[in-house]
Protein backbone atom coordinates (compact mmCIF):
# COMPACT_ATOMS: atom_id res chain seq x y z
CA UNK A 1 0.00 0.00 0.00
CA UNK A 2 1.37 3.12 -0.69
CA UNK A 3 1.54 6.11 1.69
CA UNK A 4 2.54 9.48 1.98
CA UNK A 5 3.88 11.10 4.82
CA UNK A 6 3.90 14.96 4.61
CA UNK A 7 5.58 17.57 7.02
CA UNK A 8 7.21 21.15 7.08
CA UNK A 9 4.19 23.09 7.29
CA UNK A 10 3.57 26.05 9.82
CA UNK A 11 2.29 29.57 9.92
CA UNK A 12 4.71 32.06 8.51
CA UNK A 13 3.94 36.08 7.92
CA UNK A 14 3.63 36.98 4.50
CA UNK A 15 7.22 37.07 2.14
CA UNK A 16 8.53 33.95 4.61
CA UNK A 17 9.66 31.00 3.52
CA UNK A 18 9.28 26.93 4.33
CA UNK A 19 10.38 23.85 3.17
CA UNK A 20 7.73 20.78 3.05
CA UNK A 21 8.54 17.36 2.67
CA UNK A 22 6.59 14.47 1.48
CA UNK A 23 8.21 10.79 1.87
CA UNK A 24 6.77 8.45 0.12
CA UNK A 25 6.69 4.40 0.55
CA UNK A 26 4.94 1.21 -1.07
CA UNK A 27 5.97 2.32 -4.06
CA UNK A 28 9.14 1.96 -7.11
CA UNK A 29 9.82 5.83 -5.89
CA UNK A 30 12.02 6.77 -8.30
CA UNK A 31 10.10 4.90 -11.33
CA UNK A 32 7.51 7.22 -10.98
CA UNK A 33 6.74 11.49 -11.64
CA UNK A 34 5.63 13.29 -8.39
CA UNK A 35 3.81 16.09 -7.84
CA UNK A 36 2.37 18.43 -5.16
CA UNK A 37 -0.97 19.34 -4.50
CA UNK A 38 -2.38 22.30 -2.35
CA UNK A 39 -6.37 22.45 -1.01
CA UNK A 40 -6.82 26.33 0.34
CA UNK A 41 -10.07 26.15 2.65
CA UNK A 42 -13.42 26.19 0.54
CA UNK A 43 -11.67 25.45 -2.68
CA UNK A 44 -10.77 22.28 -4.67
CA UNK A 45 -7.36 20.46 -4.58
CA UNK A 46 -5.09 21.79 -6.82
CA UNK A 47 -1.78 20.83 -8.52
CA UNK A 48 1.39 23.23 -7.65
CA UNK A 49 4.41 21.56 -8.75
CA UNK A 50 5.41 18.75 -10.98
CA UNK A 51 9.03 16.40 -11.06
CA UNK A 52 9.55 14.01 -13.04
CA UNK A 53 11.32 10.76 -11.70
CA UNK A 54 14.96 11.89 -12.81
CA UNK A 55 14.09 15.43 -12.23
CA UNK A 56 14.42 16.69 -15.86
CA UNK A 57 11.40 18.27 -16.45
CA UNK A 58 9.53 20.34 -13.53
CA UNK A 59 6.42 22.24 -13.93
CA UNK A 60 4.71 24.87 -11.62
CA UNK A 61 1.45 25.98 -11.79
CA UNK A 62 1.55 29.96 -13.02
CA UNK A 63 0.86 31.84 -9.44
CA UNK A 64 4.06 30.13 -7.66
CA UNK A 65 6.13 30.41 -10.55
CA UNK A 66 9.59 32.10 -9.57
CA UNK A 67 8.54 31.49 -5.82
CA UNK A 68 8.36 27.85 -5.18
CA UNK A 69 10.88 24.76 -6.08
CA UNK A 70 10.03 21.15 -6.27
CA UNK A 71 13.09 18.46 -5.75
CA UNK A 72 13.56 14.76 -4.97
CA UNK A 73 15.88 12.97 -3.39
CA UNK A 74 15.24 9.55 -5.12
CA UNK A 75 17.68 7.63 -2.45
CA UNK A 76 15.18 8.97 0.29
CA UNK A 77 12.36 7.76 -1.73
CA UNK A 78 11.18 12.22 -0.77
CA UNK A 79 10.14 15.16 -2.59
CA UNK A 80 10.77 18.40 -1.44
CA UNK A 81 8.54 21.74 -2.38
CA UNK A 82 11.05 24.94 -1.40
CA UNK A 83 8.38 27.53 -0.74
CA UNK A 84 9.49 31.59 -0.72
CA UNK A 85 7.79 35.17 -1.08
CA UNK A 86 5.06 32.86 0.84
CA UNK A 87 1.48 35.15 0.06
CA UNK A 88 -1.86 34.57 2.46
CA UNK A 89 -3.32 33.14 -0.97
CA UNK A 90 -1.13 30.08 -1.00
CA UNK A 91 -2.56 29.17 2.71
CA UNK A 92 -3.96 25.61 2.40
CA UNK A 93 -3.39 21.64 3.03
CA UNK A 94 -0.25 20.85 0.87
CA UNK A 95 -0.46 16.96 -0.22
CA UNK A 96 1.63 14.94 -2.31
CA UNK A 97 0.90 12.17 -4.61
CA UNK A 98 2.50 10.11 -7.23
CA UNK A 99 1.49 10.74 -11.05
CA UNK A 100 0.00 8.30 -13.51
CA UNK A 101 0.16 11.59 -16.07
CA UNK A 102 2.09 14.61 -16.31
CA UNK A 103 0.32 16.82 -19.19
CA UNK A 104 -1.92 17.40 -17.13
CA UNK A 105 -0.82 16.13 -13.79
CA UNK A 106 -3.10 13.07 -12.92
CA UNK A 107 -2.54 11.48 -9.04
CA UNK A 108 -2.35 8.03 -9.45
CA UNK A 109 -3.30 7.37 -6.12
CA UNK A 110 -6.88 7.65 -4.47
CA UNK A 111 -5.27 7.67 -0.66
CA UNK A 112 -3.92 10.91 0.09
CA UNK A 113 -1.89 11.45 2.80
CA UNK A 114 -3.20 13.44 5.72
CA UNK A 115 -1.10 16.79 4.37
CA UNK A 116 0.61 19.76 5.85
CA UNK A 117 -1.37 22.67 6.94
CA UNK A 118 0.40 26.54 5.65
CA UNK A 119 -0.99 29.49 6.68
CA UNK A 120 0.31 32.69 5.48
CA UNK A 121 -1.00 35.84 7.93
CA UNK A 122 0.19 38.28 9.51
Amino acid sequence: QVQFAESGGGLVQPGGSLRLSCTTSGIDFDGYSMGWYRQAPGKQREWVAIITNRSHIKRYTNSVKGRFTISRDNAKQTVYLQMNSLKPEDTGVYYCNVLGAITPPVALIDNWGQGTQVTVSS
